[in-house]
């Protein structure tokens, strides 16, 4: 077991926690912040998606140990009133119905848009590819980033 100081949601938070420790099960297990999903451990399906220093990263594959002096950003961070862009398109497009995945949905498409606030159809889809979705709500997702880069 180690101590780490992690700053999460821009605040310093204590931890003790084995250093190979998924991230995902620091920020669920021992932070409390349940926003975050488990899907498939393997950094496939995208559940798990955070930003660490801003860039959308699977923290169920992620030691804690990796992460250093990192700014972690979860889902219950990224806005404050659920005001971000991003989630704002998201109710307007009706995007979710069982709503599993969407929290790493929304990290990850909030990550794209800062990287490029105006992306095409393509770079959507090929930023989005790493996400799944098991209701298949693909074309509201992409309809709700482009309505989220229009706000930008």
């Amino acid at each position: 077991m180690a101590k780490y100081t992690l700053t999460v949601n821009g605040g310093n938070k204590e931890v003790e926690a084995m250093e190979d420790m998924p991230l995902l099960w620091v920020i669920r297990d021992l932070l409390g912040m349940k926003g975050t999903k488990f899907g498939c451990g393997q950094a496939l399906c995208g559940a798990c998606t955070v930003h660490l220093d801003g860039v959308a990263i699977r923290s169920c594959s992620l030691p804690v140990s990796s992460v250093g002096e990192g700014k972690i950003t979860t889902i219950e961070g990224l806005s404050e009133g659920c005001d971000h862009p991003v989630q704002k398109a998201w109710v307007q497009h009706n995007v979710p119905q069982c709503g599993y995945c969407q929290s790493g949905q929304i990290m990850n498409a909030a990550a794209l848009l800062t990287a490029n606030p105006t992306p095409t159809d393509e770079e959507i889809e090929q930023g989005m590819a790493g996400n799944l979705c098991r209701c298949g709500t693909y074309n509201r997702i992409k309809e709700a980033i482009v309505t989220a880069s229009k706000s930008l």
